[in-house]
């Protein structure tokens, strides 16, 4: 699937012509500039949550963070697999009505 929209893709710039293509490349510059504003605007906060909570405290709260990530990886490798060895339902027969005489 992933082969078939590169292709497309592919065949979508190439029929771009040059001024389309600056155009695009504008307006990502512009959505780029936004998020690294945004990104700055976060650093006072992490600053302060810094002066605030106590490195150690900050290391375990990290540790747990990742601990319940890895939890929930391994319940849903549990369902995947067992959605992968459950056999596929098989096509139901039609029950049919045989008149006895």
């Amino acid at each position: 699937m992933a082969e078939t929209r590169t292709g497309r893709a592919r065949q979508a710039v190439a029929t771009d012509t040059e001024a389309e293509l600056t155009a695009r490349i504008a307006v990502l510059e512009e959505r780029l500039a936004e998020i690294e504003e945004q990104s700055s605007a976060v650093e006072p906060l992490d600053r302060l949550l810094a002066d605030v909570i106590p490195t150690e405290a900050r290391s375990h709260l990290r540790a747990a963070r990742k601990e319940q990530l890895l939890a929930a990886r391994s319940f849903l490798d549990h369902w995947i697999d067992r959605l992968d060895r459950k056999p596929l339902p098989k096509e139901r027969r039609r029950k049919e009505s045989i008149p006895l005489e």
